[in-house]
């Protein structure tokens, strides 16, 4: 009867519908886009290791004032610094340096690629950072330290270098005037929000950027990565490696240290609070448009009870209970908030798959969301129809009938 009732008053429905539709809509695909954009940065933060240590010049500065000045003239950590890092820190599993070339071409026959990003990292790099080769294979112990000219090529360079499915493996490019022997190319990885993507990098072995740059002019910023054993506590091994470098560098102990131990927990839980932060005030601003809503499910029931109150009258003068009367409105009123919550999460779907497709962008509809809007729905037509439900249950059946 509810459902019939809906349908006879097609019009009044519709405008009933856009509204709860338009805020579970916005409650939703401000929550769906939030939720998503937090996952993919934190994914792409756990492509850097969760238990990594990096030795650098800067900090990541994130609290107060960022004191530039103190940093400035500060050393950049250098090779013989890995070396003592490498052989001292007993609750290191591994141990990486590498730094990165910025705005380089790669060439080979008539194709080129511009402004590509060459890594060039020691023997355990790939140990540290979380990638697949996913043809040809890695470097071999022997090419990373004696420093031989091979590369390994994002898949996007590999593409664009070796169009028409041509096999890269063995090939030589040309990378600032010199050769370099191709012996793998990286999954594809597609783009994030950081930039961790490797499918538009070249890396190369350490011990050969030397014969590209001079490792140690002030713009490229070379860092010493230290990734801890198992079980081992990263507090701890950040004062083992405080204490080698304090050593290294010749430290007085009343002397602050000249180098920065920086850790990804540093930035995660900043994206959290920020986060957070979006949140709240997405859900403030999603709680006003469902509120409006609401407001309008509760008039149109109001003019519904008004309208019927006749045929009120009449059920209750032949049998009908309080409780069937107010079931009824109360029925109608869920079930014109829920058709209006599929309808909003239903574009909330059609919108995330678009952006998906176009953007390249992975944003999906949770289940979570799914069932927070169907349940937001459900409580938003509770609260919008029990007070014209009571009223309408409460009716005096002879008054109810007389009622014009």
């Amino acid at each position: 009867m509810g459902i019939r009732e809906l349908w006879m008053n097609k019009l009044r429905t519709v405008l009933s519908l856009l509204a709860i539709t338009i805020g579970i809509f916005l409650i939703i695909g401000v929550l769906t886009v939030v939720d998503n954009l937090e996952k993919n940065l934190h994914d792409s933060l756990n492509q850097l290791g969760n238990d990594v240590i990096y030795i650098q010049k800067w900090p990541w500065g994130f609290d107060g004032e960022y004191e530039w000045w103190k940093y400035w003239n500060r050393p950049e950590p250098d090779t013989k610094e890995f070396a003592m890092i490498e052989k001292k820190i007993t609750s290191a599993e591994v141990t990486a340096i590498a730094l990165t070339i910025d705005n380089v071409t790669a060439e080979y026959k008539n194709n080129s690629v511009n402004n590509l990003a060459v890594v060039a990292g020691s023997f355990e790099y790939d140990k540290i950072f979380n990638f697949e080769v996913a043809e040809g294979r890695y470097f071999s112990f022997a090419e990373s330290h004696r420093g031989v000219n091979s590369v390994i090529l994002g898949h996007n360079i590999a593409q664009k270098l070796f169009p028409n499915n041509e096999d890269p493996i063995l090939k030589r490019v040309k990378i600032r005037g010199l050769l370099f022997k191709v012996v793998g190319v990286f999954a594809k990885t597609g783009e994030d929000l950081l930039g961790m993507g490797t499918d538009e990098i070249v890396l190369i072995p350490f011990a050969y950027v030397r014969k590209l740059v001079d490792i140690h002019s002030p713009n490229l910023h070379p860092f010493i990565a230290v990734k801890g054993k198992a079980g081992v506590d990263t507090d701890e091994m950040k004062e083992e490696i405080r204490g080698v470098m304090r050593s290294v560098r010749h430290l007085k102990p009343k002397q602050e240290d000249n180098f920065a131990l920086n850790q990804l927990s540093l930035i995660s839980n900043k994206i959290s609070e920020l986060f957070r932060l979006i949140t709240l005030i997405s859900a403030v601003i999603g709680a006003f448009a469902i509120l409006v809503g609401g407001f309008g499910i509760a008039v149109i029931m109001f003019v519904s009870v008004k309208e019927r109150t006749n045929i009120i009258g009449i059920k209750k003068a032949i049998g009908a209970k309080s409780s069937y009367v107010l079931l009824e409105f109360l029925l109608e009123s869920i079930i014109l908030c829920l058709i209006g919550g599929l309808l909003g999460l239903f574009l909330v779907f059609v919108g995330t798959t678009l952006i998906s497709l176009v953007a390249g962008m992975k944003l999906y509809l949770t289940m979570g969301n799914f069932v927070l809007g169907l349940s937001i729905s459900i409580g938003i037509g509770i609260l919008a129809g029990i007070v014209p439900a009571v009223i309408a249950a409460r009716m005096n059946p002879v008054d109810a009938i007389r009622f014009k």
